[in-house]
């Protein structure tokens, strides 16, 4: 059986979005020869550029062949109103094709023709909490590598678009020619944790955001109680308008703000030098390693122990 996987890409699209997936789902048909016939579409024909300037070659819509798959490719082309053309081919796969996915930012062109609205879907952690404002309707989940909701599927920043592909080829070859196509990738077969991994916290060196200060407060007091309460009393609101204002901006509860903030602290000293590790969950407000442990498996699914065993090579 042979699935066509379509790749919709468009004006300043991410190159890595469409690249990625397309080697990964490149790669498995070794594997299982037959196994995937692939498909670059646009709104119209010829070379699509993307916002690296490299440029793709595309089918038009209109002779798009019947999709098993569509992945939409992200990229600063979704940050204009997206071309109606695209809105109407992605409802139109909704109803054919068995698996409509996005990459990254992707998910504002599905988002867009009302395919998340009533589910739970991610994006790049840079753009969750936007997200999380145009699209109400939709549970943003801002710390998962991707999401499978139904026959809908999305995925985080760029890379993440590997591991969705990784997890899709995994659904319909199964997980052994998944791992082989990712050890062929040179990638991991499951990403151990989620995206804060990979940012520095709610972008929280950047001033213009209007609770930066306050997450630069608490980053410096970790080993001190940091409840509601307090927070918004820092912020001079109301305890329940604190609340929610500040998950409205960046996406994340004052609660688990808290606990990522420990988390991401702790790892930075875990992994640059010998501190033993109870001093590490002391100063960071874990109270004692056991915590630390568990939310560090949460996280980034290892250890304390093992990360320091990685970071020193």
């Amino acid at each position: 059986m042979t699935r066509t996987v379509g790749f919709l890409i468009f004006p300043d699209f991410q190159l890595l979005d469409a690249a990625g997936p397309i080697a990964a789902f490149e790669i498995a048909g070794r594997f299982v020869e037959g196994a995937y016939r692939l498909a670059i579409l646009a709104a119209e024909p010829g070379l699509v550029t993307s916002s690296s300037g490299a440029a793709m070659q595309a089918t038009g819509l209109d002779a798009a062949p019947p999709l098993d798959t569509l992945i939409v490719s992200g990229g600063e082309g979704t940050r204009t109103a997206p071309d109606p053309r695209l809105l109407a081919f992605v409802r139109q796969a909704a109803g054919r094709a068995r698996r409509v996915t996005s990459v990254c930012t992707g998910a504002y062109i599905l988002a867009e023709a009302g395919l998340l609205d009533g589910r739970r879907a991610t994006t790049h952690w840079s753009r969750c909490a936007d997200f999380a404002r145009r699209y109400p309707k939709v549970a943003v989940e801002p710390d998962r590598i991707f999401i499978r909701d139904g026959d809908v599927w999305t995925s985080a920043g760029i890379t993440a678009g590997v591991d969705l592909s990784l997890a899709l080829i995994a659904e319909d070859l199964g997980e052994a020619v998944a791992r082989r196509t990712a050890e062929m990738l040179v990638v991991y077969h499951r990403r151990p944790g989620g995206q804060s991994q990979f940012s520095t916290l709610l972008e929280l060196d950047q001033p213009q955001g209007r609770f930066g200060p306050l997450l630069s407060w608490m980053r410096q007091r970790l080993d001190e109680p940091l409840n509601v309460e307090r927070l918004a009393a820092q912020a001079a609101m109301s305890p329940r308008h604190f609340a929610r204002a500040f998950a409205a901006e960046t996406g994340l509860t004052p609660a688990r703000s808290v606990g990522r903030l420990r988390v991401e602290v702790a790892r930075e000293r875990v992994e640059a030098g010998a501190e033993p590790i109870e001093a590490v969950a002391q100063s960071a407000g874990f109270g004692d390693p056991e915590r630390m442990r568990r939310a560090f498996v949460r996280a980034f699914g290892q250890p304390p122990q093992a990360l320091r065993r990685t970071a020193r090579g």
